[in-house]
């Protein structure tokens, strides 16, 4: 399996300037690309004051929040100048997960790190644009933090982006937390924050079982669905991995079909699942999304508000008896519940 290149990513790409020698390099090798891009870098940016969700208030929370990301973004790596200390592998891993959990998080789990959760190139500019990623730490610990269901509520709103950045914040700062214990015991370990990503951090999250990936590509999660963000700690701290979650939510998804039914930049596909990175998942068109959050003002939020999962229904729900079945019956449940609110 081939390692996803960050430089494709629409947020790396949205970084290159016009003229500039990443620019031109990186359209001449993806020509097909050059138009849609520079349409969407002819639309206004998030928060902007010409987009239709500015808020004079909630718009600047949000700049503020992600400012305080970039204040963050030198302060990833927790390299320890003392040797290890002998640690029982299943203690300490039971350990970091329920400081994770203390610390704030509403999920979280371990993996062994593979390959594919690495990016094969780094894709920021002003932190190693174009270089190979060759630093693989072993374990990788993924956590959650829940978004605040009365602000998705108001997505695509402008109080929608301010809760979404401020759950970047505290991803990001409870996964120093953990970094910093970690590197106590005497091991390293590397934060992975909004806009210094090594790893795909919900690939890594499915993997360490704190969800699976529903029709809109994100990670849905039990209690609280997909309104959540995620941080993810690699270390060298030797530690038990979990297991995935098992629920069939791709016969769900099939009925279902809200989010693409509802997603204003018809961005989420109607069809079958693809396999990505070695897993059966739906694929999103980064374009379209992308082209609507900036049409907007905001990252959008709808199939987020919308998906049953975390709004009315459980994802454990999923594996009981009668609806296990029957997945149609939990889909009929959810839209009763709503025709009662």
């Amino acid at each position: 399996m081939e390692r996803y290149d960050e430089r494709d990513t629409i947020f790396s790409r949205m970084s290159l300037k016009r003229g500039s020698k990443r620019y031109e390099e990186y359209y001449k090798k993806h020509p097909e690309l050059l138009e849609i891009d520079n349409k969407l870098r002819n639309l206004p940016d998030l928060s902007s004051p010409e987009s239709p969700t500015f808020d004079p208030i909630e718009s600047r929370i949000s700049e503020a929040n992600f400012k305080f990301l970039n204040s963050l973004r030198t302060m990833v790596d927790f390299y320890s100048d003392k040797p290890g200390e002998e640690v029982d592998s299943v203690e300490i891993s039971q350990r970091l997960k329920d400081l994770a959990l203390y610390y704030g998080a509403k999920h979280s789990g371990i993996t062994r790190m593979k390959d594919t959760h690495y990016y094969s190139y780094r894709g920021r500019i002003g932190f190693g644009y174009g270089e190979k990623i060759v630093e693989h730490f072993p374990y990788g610990l993924a956590i959650t933090v829940e978004m605040k269901r009365d602000a998705l509520d108001e997505a695509p709103g402008a109080r929608e982006l301010s809760e979404s950045s401020r759950a970047y914040v505290e991803a990001a700062v409870i996964s120093m937390q953990l970094a910093h214990f970690i590197r106590e015991l005497g091991y390293n370990a590397r934060v992975h924050i909004d806009k210094n990503y090594l790893v795909l951090v919900s690939l890594v999250a499915y993997d360490a079982g704190l969800g699976v990936f529903g029709r809109n590509g994100l990670l849905i999660t039990p209690d609280f669905g997909s309104a959540v963000r995620v941080g993810v700690v690699t270390t060298d701290l030797p530690l038990i991995a979990d297991e995935k979650l098992n629920y069939n939510i791709s016969e769900f998804c099939k009925i279902c079909n809200i989010c693409s039914n509802t997603c204003p930049g018809r961005a989420i596909p109607n069809g079958d699942r693809k396999v990505i990175n070695g897993e059966l998942r739906w694929k999103i068109n980064q374009e379209k999304c992308y082209e609507f959050w900036r049409k907007i003002g905001t990252d959008c939020g709808i199939c987020m508000k919308n998906c049953p999962f975390g709004n009315g229904i459980d994802l454990r729900d999923l594996n009981k008896d009668h609806y296990l079945a029957n997945p149609k019956l939990l889909f009929e449940r959810y839209m009763s519940i709503q025709t009662t609110r």
